[in-house]
């Protein structure tokens, strides 16, 4: 991310401010037509942009990006965008008609270079791009523009279906008097899937209950990490533990890429498993967080009641709770560890690493219920700028301002595909335009203190403490957390407010979990390979009903 200058005098000429006046204006700019461009914009760089009806014959409706780029060498300009990346402009685009032309103009937005206008004279490569949105027309009344998934793991850049154009360089100058012309001729291929083996199968299905709120087809999936021996011992049920995480095929706990797990895995005295990872990308993300919500529709209610009954009925699995573990890191652990509160009856243990935010007074490191705003706190005379991401020894990698303003660039309304947009997808309530409500002003961060109460339906730390009489029978032996002290986006500290729960008020019964930080460890520390799947095997066995069957898969 670009690092923040002084604030202070400077602000009001701050181009980034300058974002909330005029968006009538703006857009009207945007939208303006090419031909007999006025004297005045002759001065200020203009991109002309379509797509080829080669490349797609029907009308879009999404976001067409010009990625720009001082190099072409490593990757294409579109891959070099980032909140600390290379400048990307974006337009919104409704009904598009292939061969048509959309204007970037001196006041077309991007990211980190605010307007067009501002970019330098210089030669460049450019590149366009499309994200194609699909129509949603919802359960709920409301009917949506979103980028469906294409068992990708909803990466614009990547998923098929979505146009793009050669990188092609060019000289911006700002005497020039024509524009420059870009066409997205080219369409991203379908993914091939990767081929089964004998330890790793993969199956998805359309889900009934999602399918029904989006008007839409959508898609759960399993990859499934079999035991040695598992077609030889056909009579073996076997525990089962359920991994989540960011969208990925790959086989579970690494089996594919880590070659010592996966001699673990294979040797005559590990115990025998079965290792999924489930996926659930949703319209708004690579994965849904697992649970039911206002704008991402009943994914927690699907996993349960379609994909998990799919997955027990295809392969052998103990279908008791005591034989169910969760485990994931970062997303996945936030889910992991949501999924056990949230159903504590369904499943026996949570190995959490390094969740996202599991308590809002620390959503990283903003106080969502108290703070004013999100990017910066206000002194006496100055304003000083909240951090996103760090490294161990303390040095800032990124600012919160700036991830939220790439995330605003790439898709408005929380349809970036990006990590604060699919958390407002997740807690927010829906909005009147059928989007997310903002938890924060995109532009200037003011946090919506009305937003925030909303949110506290997922605040896992509140929902323990305010339920331990019930909850805390069901699942004080069952949650394991673990984290680095110096976790790169300060999601140690909203696990340092759930221990304090743990350690001083959870009572009757105590907490016999544990929570586990480890000093100047970053994102995202846990035990992995051999060490969890031990860890998590021992604690099946050791929470097993009297009478339960836990030596023949340990043979």
């Amino acid at each position: 991310m670009v690092p923040a200058g002084r604030l202070g005098q400077r602000l009001c000429k701050n181009p980034w401010m300058i974002r909330r006046l005029g968006l009538a204006v703006v857009i009207a700019l945007l939208l303006s037509p090419i031909p007999g461009l006025a004297a005045n914009q002759a001065a200020n760089p203009v991109f002309v942009v379509s797509f080829a009806p080669s490349a797609r014959s029907q009308a879009v409706t999404g976001q067409m990006y010009v990625a720009v780029s001082r190099v072409n060498d490593r990757q294409p300009p579109i891959r070099q965008a980032g909140p600390t990346g290379s400048p990307l402009f974006s337009v919104g685009i409704d009904q598009l008609e292939p061969g048509s032309e959309v204007r970037f103009g001196p006041l077309t937005e991007g990211h980190p270079v605010a307007f067009l206008k501002d970019l330098p004279a210089g030669e460049y490569w450019v590149q366009p791009f499309v994200n194609v949105y699909t129509r949603f027309p919802r359960a709920d009344g409301h009917t949506v523009w979103l980028h469906m998934d294409q068992w990708e793991g909803q990466s614009w850049r990547t998923s098929p279906g979505n146009l793009f154009g050669d990188p092609v360089k060019v000289r911006v100058d700002p005497g020039a008097t024509a524009p420059i012309r870009l066409v997205a001729d080219k369409v991203i291929p379908p993914i091939t899937p990767p081929a089964d083996t004998e330890y790793v199968k993969r199956f998805k299905i359309q889900s009934d209950l999602l399918t029904k709120f989006w008007g839409h087809p959508i898609f759960l999936g399993a990859t499934v990490l079999l035991p040695r021996d598992y077609d030889k011992d056909t009579d073996t049920k076997y525990p089962i533990v359920y991994q989540h995480g960011h969208f990925s095929t790959a086989a579970p706990a690494g089996f594919d890429r880590d070659e010592a797990f996966q001699q673990y895995w294979k040797a005559d005295d590990t115990p025998r498993t079965i290792y999924v990872t489930v996926q659930h990308p949703s319209p708004y993300y690579d994965d849904s967080y697992g649970v039911d919500s206002e704008n991402n529709g009943p994914y927690g209610e699907a996993i349960l009641k379609e994909l998990i009954p799919e997955i027990e009925t295809r392969f052998r699995v103990i279908r008791e709770p005591w034989a169910r573990v969760l485990t994931g890191g970062s997303t996945g652990g936030w889910i992991a560890l949501a999924l056990q509160v949230l159903y504590p009856d369904f499943y026996g243990g949570t190995f959490s690493m390094c969740p996202d935010s599991v308590d809002f007074r620390y959503h990283q490191i903003v106080n969502v219920y108290e703070d004013a705003n999100a990017y910066w706190l206000e002194r006496d005379w100055m304003k000083i700028e909240r951090p996103n991401q760090r490294r161990p020894d303390g040095n800032i990698s990124s600012m919160m301002k700036d991830e939220n303003w790439y995330e605003r660039i790439v898709g408005d309304r929380s349809r970036s595909g990006g990590q604060w947009d699919i958390w407002e997808a997740t807690y927010s309530p829906v909005g009147p335009d059928g989007y997310p409500q903002r938890i924060w002003d995109k532009n200037t961060g003011a946090i919506n203190t009305t937003v925030a109460q909303a949110w506290k339906k997922y605040d896992l730390r509140d929902i323990l403490e305010t339920n331990w009489t019930t909850l805390g029978p069901k699942v004080a032996h069952k949650i394991n957390v673990y984290v680095g002290d110096m976790d790169s986006y300060y999601l140690n500290m909203g696990v340092r407010q759930l221990d304090d729960f743990f350690r001083e008020r959870a009572k009757d019964p105590p907490f016999t979990g544990e929570v586990v930080f480890q000093p100047m460890a970053p994102h995202c520390w846990g035990p992995r390979g051999a060490d969890l799947h031990q860890r998590m095997v021992s604690h099946i066995v050791k929470h097993a009903p009297t009478g339960a069957d836990v030596a023949s898969w340990r043979h």
